[in-house]
């Protein structure tokens, strides 16, 4: 997704290739070669867009194929030497550096301002019931960093539920598939009758996901600390982002938050709600005028 948000951007129609070697060649990603495959051949590509591990090895291997010719942009730390593409993207938590190294705060995703008006316009029918004043909650679940257990979203149900009904708003809440059943039930039993609405992708797969609209809706984004993505997202609106901070962790995205909470972009959620302003991050747009620039300079 991050790929495609970055070719949209360019205002690129971009040829959509999944990759998935077979071992060994997976295992040597990204240092290894390209595993055989009749998807990717000539003619060789004027932009190539290169998002993972996997990626890699095909990235490099149409770089060489091609002459030199195609421009070829990693997005994501590519592990190996940066000097083989044209322009690569990483996140600053990152720590890497270089002459052709872009970093910004956030990684590059599909929302923009466009998009949140437009969702939001479409949703608005869906929370009519709910008060005037709109608050998002956007919920993960454990993953090899942080955990999130019952326990946890019922405190988090508990804050919410109180917020509610101090500030008399109404919760527009999605999980996400890594969220347990039991902490959904979890948060369901909490919340009560608070004005809110749930939606559980795990149990309507069918249904289009509102998140979209929601940040659009929202006056406020309260999102649980597990995603940079996630997180990330959420700044694009511009509107106070609240952080849930889950038990665990890692360096990476202690440097992460820290810097969203020192560039005064978003808090720490403590039951509150404040208002603030900050300029909205769009990394997406960023990397995009990087590209767009890279490649003009490579064509003189």
């Amino acid at each position: 997704m991050q790929a495609i948000g970055v070719a949209e951007a360019l205002g690129l129609a971009p040829e959509l290739k999944r990759l998935t070697p077979p071992a060994p060649y997976r295992w040597l990603a990204p240092w290894g070669p390209a595993a055989p495959t009749s998807s990717i051949t000539s003619p060789w590509p004027e932009i190539v867009i290169a998002s993972g591990r996997q990626a890699i090895p095909y990235a490099r291997k149409i770089k060489r194929a091609s002459g030199g010719q195609t421009f070829v942009a990693v997005l994501q730390n590519p592990k190996v030497n940066p000097a083989q593409f044209d322009l690569v993207w990483a996140p600053e938590h990152d720590r890497i550096s270089g002459p052709n190294i872009l970093s910004t705060l956030t990684a590059p995703n599909r929302i923009t301002a466009e998009t949140l008006s437009k969702a939001a316009s479409e949703l608005r029918q869906r929370y009519t019931a709910l008060p005037a004043k709109k608050i998002a909650v956007v919920l993960g679940g454990p993953n090899k960093v942080y955990d999130f257990s019952s326990d946890n979203m019922r405190t988090l149900a508990r804050s919410l539920k109180n917020l509610a009904e101090r500030e008399d708003a109404g919760l527009l809440i999605t999980t996400s598939r890594r969220t347990t059943a039991e902490a959904t039930r979890v948060l369901r039993e909490e919340l009560g009758a608070v004005p809110h609405d749930i939606y559980d992708p795990a149990n309507d797969p069918a249904e289009e996901n509102p998140y979209p609209g929601m940040l659009g809706i929202a006056d406020a984004v309260i999102v649980t600390c597990d995603s940079h993505n996630m997180v990330g997202e959420a700044t694009v609106t511009g509107k106070p982002v609240y952080v849930v901070e889950l038990e665990g962790g890692s360096p990476k995205f202690r440097r992460f938050l820290d810097a969203l909470y020192i560039n005064n972009v978003t808090r720490q959620f403590d039951g509150l709600l404040e208002t603030w302003s900050y300029a909205p991050l769009n990394a997406t747009q960023e990397i995009a005028v990087a590209i767009a620039a890279a490649y003009s300079a490579n064509k003189k």
